[in-house]
């Protein structure tokens, strides 16, 4: 397992992201559980202190941040715990809930009022 430090270039910010959608995986108990939550929190530093978020709708969002961690809709509703739900938010067909909005912003280090802001359904 690799020493990791705060994120001061993008280099390392890139180098970081490769090796957190390796570990993306790990669960409570395996060794690198701890290297993936370490990551996680690295990552989400250095996106804070060099992004400004762009003014997407809460939907797009959650579509771009899955992207960028390696996540497909499943992974969503493993969190959410209803597959149905939450392919009818990514679909713009219910909105989100509350419930949701707080377990997404956590796992795809979204800031939550990102999420709340208001959107067209379809």
């Amino acid at each position: 397992m690799e020493a990791w430090f705060i994120i001061e270039t993008e280099d390392e910010y890139l180098k970081a992201l490769a090796r957190y959608r390796v570990v993306k995986g790990a669960v409570n108990g395996m060794p690198e559980h701890k290297e993936k939550m370490l990551l996680a929190k690295l990552v989400s530093d250095y996106e804070n202190k060099t992004s400004t978020l762009p003014d997407l709708d809460p939907i797009e969002f959650i579509k771009i941040r899955m992207e960028d961690f390696g996540y497909k809709a499943s992974d969503l509703a493993e969190i959410y715990g209803d597959k149905g739900t939450v392919s009818k938010v990514l679909n713009y067909k219910q909105p989100l809930s509350l419930n949701m909005i707080r377990k997404f912003s956590k796992l795809l280090h979204i800031p939550p009022s990102m999420l709340i802001k208001e959107y067209e359904l379809q």
